[in-house]
């Protein structure tokens, strides 16, 4: 019975892998570096991606930024030179344009993944041809991790192991429909691995549709959500919200006085739950130019409206 349940799953991964394995794409990047007496050189980096839409790859920004040139290498061997037309630091996500008529990725749900949920990462770690896999577990969700001269929010936390080059690589479930996009931009991350919810993918191409450039709405505040064992450890009343974990001097959240510790529990008359109730709410306020916050500090309830800044990126 035990050996008939393994057959099933490993022949159910390799179809999985099978089916998207065509979506899935090395990128090389050629970076110019500058030497101090003898000119420049080009750097080689290698990262991962996928088909999002048709003519569109998805990656990680940290992968393809500042590259002179970034190569596309296709499952079959196939190679092409891509444009990068969008690319957005703070979520970690940059859109590439190819001319190749590859079919795109099968997307999921980010919103409904369950801790414990069985997951591939698919990409070219440590710069070897891919796709490549590895499989694991979901191990939580929402996780706000700082990285260097980065935070991220919103994550998506796994032990299946993500490298170098595995970055920008699709991370798929078991209804083979991606569910994030793996990033290895945090150096210290030792048996873990954190992907960006494909949601917040999704959201940056509506953002880059509405606009026609990638933006960025924020009012200043990075944040986590409140568990009943984050409420506890704090000694706050709220079990249910986003913790703020840090505010950016100067910015209109500080100007509010918005502290660290404090819980966001509504905005613009919603319930906030996650990191994605927060910046759905700023995002949905730009025209009006503020969003308008409950918080708890301790005991006591604040209701502010907080200026919305607009930055292109």
């Amino acid at each position: 019975m035990v050996n008939s349940l393994i057959y099933k799953l490993s022949t159910d991964i390799a179809k999985i892998v099978s089916e998207i394995k065509e979506s899935v794409v090395t990128i090389i990047t050629e970076v110019p570096h500058v030497l101090s007496l003898f000119g420049y050189k080009e750097l080689t980096g290698v990262g991962s991606g996928f088909i999002i839409e048709p003519g569109l790859i998805i990656t990680n920004a940290h992968v393809v930024r500042g590259a002179a040139r970034v190569i596309i290498l296709y499952h079959d061997g196939v190679s092409e030179e891509a444009e990068v037309i969008a690319l957005d630091p703070y979520r970690d996500l940059a859109l590439l344009r190819i001319d190749r008529n590859i079919k795109a990725a099968s997307l999921g749900d980010s919103d409904s993944i369950n801790v414990g949920e069985i997951v591939l990462a698919i990409g070219s770690p440590l710069g070897l041809p891919g796709p490549s896999v590895t499989l694991g577990v979901v191990s939580a969700v929402g996780r706000t991790i700082i990285g260097e001269n980065v935070i991220l929010e919103d994550l998506i936390q796994t032990d299946a192991a993500i490298n170098p080059g595995n970055s920008g690589g699709p991370l798929v479930n078991a209804e083979g429909k991606v569910v994030g996009i793996t990033t290895a931009i945090i150096p210290y991350a030792q048996g873990i691995g954190f992907a960006i919810p494909i949601n917040s993918a999704k959201r940056f191409i509506e953002m880059l549709k509405l606009f026609g450039r990638p933006v960025r709405a924020w009012i200043g505040v990075y944040v986590a959500p409140v568990t009943p064992q984050v409420a506890y450890a704090i000694g706050s009343t709220v079990s249910e919200g986003v913790m703020v974990v840090r505010v950016v001097p100067g910015s209109p959240a500080h100007r509010v006085k918005i502290r660290e510790g404090d819980v966001i529990v509504k905005a613009n008359e919603r319930r906030v739950r996650s990191v994605k109730d927060l910046r759905l709410a700023i995002e949905e306020s730009i025209d009006k130019g503020y969003v308008e916050l409950e918080i708890y500090r301790g005991r006591s309830l604040m209701r502010l409206k907080v200026p919305i800044v607009v930055e292109e990126l």
